[in-house]
């Protein structure tokens, strides 16, 4: 059994020696006092030296000042916890209520890229403070020869790219961000950009971000609801189509990409994305550099290679080996003589190997084809002709 207590006992309880628990007094000169109010204020003298410590300081005016200034100091020495929430929390969150009870109507796999780099931006977007929505930020591409680039804020980042995620929304029959003739005339997406600047009365401002949030909200949740059956509609770029899943990646890709432009702009950390978005990324622009390497050389920016020749769509051809390490990293085998021809590893004539995030800022044309850190064998030609190609996925 339990050992009774004295209270369970009805005996009185022992009288206590108050005399032992008090320190005792010590007699200290002013100087030796004056020195104790640093290790006073770290709360590191004993009791002892703390009632003396406290004892003179009622009775001196000029140490009280010194140890009020001390304890100041001392406040200061403890790190400020940070009011910013981890960027990561979210999607934590989001992925364990999901894992448990998976939402009503569940985002298609293809549109979940661009459900995730949404709202990454959007976060972004909520911490920064309104004189950062006109930081400079300078918008950079590859023209198909070299590097350009077009002045314009945060604010007008945004403006870019609601009007080309208006693409998108008006393929699902959704309204579009542009009205009137410049809706009809400006086709593409650096037309649209355009357009809208011009179309505003003052330059953009942080009242951009609802528009644009709304916009990019409407749209998942109507691919949501339509299920895998839009994938296959087409998106019109002006100059070419993709289909609405390619169209949802590649929004996802830019949105990404000028993020990070954002971001540097204000001085924000921004991650890439997951590896798995990151690897459809790359997939989509090496699905489409064939077609960009035939385009190129119709218009004689590609020279074609020594004994280069066509060979019917579906029949294997010359082809190069990409190789994307790190995060979302793989292989590709790109057809280089044909857009209709299959890779073949048994006529491969050359080797590229390229970080993942390397390469896609390659994609966006925030690195030059000459100044990629890509490892290269074979054919020094077609290596070429794929950088340069994979520069000029990028567009404004």
């Amino acid at each position: 059994m339990p050992r009774a207590s004295v209270e369970d006992g009805g005996r009185p309880l022992p009288e206590l020696d108050e005399s032992a628990s008090r320190p005792a007094t010590l007699v200290l000169e002013h100087p030796v006092l004056k020195a104790l109010l640093g290790a006073w204020a770290l709360a590191a003298c004993s009791a002892a030296e703390t009632a003396a410590v406290e004892e003179h300081l009622g009775e001196c005016g000029s140490c009280a000042d010194e140890a009020l200034r001390l304890r100041g100091a001392v406040g200061l020495l403890h790190p400020v916890e940070p009011l910013d929430l981890d960027p990561g929390l979210r999607t934590r969150v989001l992925t364990g209520s999901f894992d448990r009870r998976p939402p009503r109507i569940p985002v298609p796999e293809w549109a979940t890229p661009y459900d995730a780099e949404t709202a990454r931006l959007d976060a972004l977007l909520q911490d920064i403070g309104d004189a950062e929505w006109h930081a400079p930020v300078r918008l950079r591409w590859f023209d198909g020869q070299a590097p350009t680039s077009r002045r314009t804020t945060v604010a007008g980042v945004i403006a870019h790219l609601l009007t080309v995620d208006g693409l998108v929304a008006t393929a699902l029959g959704l309204d579009d961000p542009l009205t009137g003739e410049a809706a009809d005339k400006a086709t593409n997406p650096a037309a649209r950009t355009e357009a809208y600047w011009r179309a505003s009365y003052f330059p953009p401002t942080r009242s951009i971000r609802a528009p644009w949030r709304e916009q990019s909200h409407t749209i998942v949740r109507t691919v949501s609801f339509t299920g895998t059956t839009t994938g296959k509609r087409a998106v019109s770029y002006g100059d070419f189509e993709l289909p609405l899943h390619d169209a949802m990646l590649d929004r996802a890709f830019e949105c990404w990409v000028h993020a990070e432009d954002i971001a540097d702009a204000v001085d924000y950390p921004y991650e890439p994305p997951s590896p798995r978005s990151l690897n459809r990324m790359i997939d989509l622009a090496a699905r489409m550099l064939p077609a960009i390497l035939a385009e190129r050389r119709r218009h004689g920016l590609a020279a074609p290679a020594e004994g280069r020749h066509l060979v019917p769509a579906g029949d294997p051809g010359r082809s190069l080996r990409l190789e994307i390490e790190g995060h979302g990293g793989g292989e590709w085998l790109i057809p280089l003589d044909s857009p209709g021809a299959v890779g073949s590893a048994e006529r491969e004539v050359a080797h590229i190997a390229l970080d993942g995030v390397e390469f896609c800022h390659l994609a966006a044309g925030h690195v030059s084809p000459e100044d990629a850190a890509a490892g290269q064998l074979g054919d020094r030609g077609a290596i070429r002709d794929v950088l340069f190609a994979t520069a000029s996925l990028s567009r404004m």
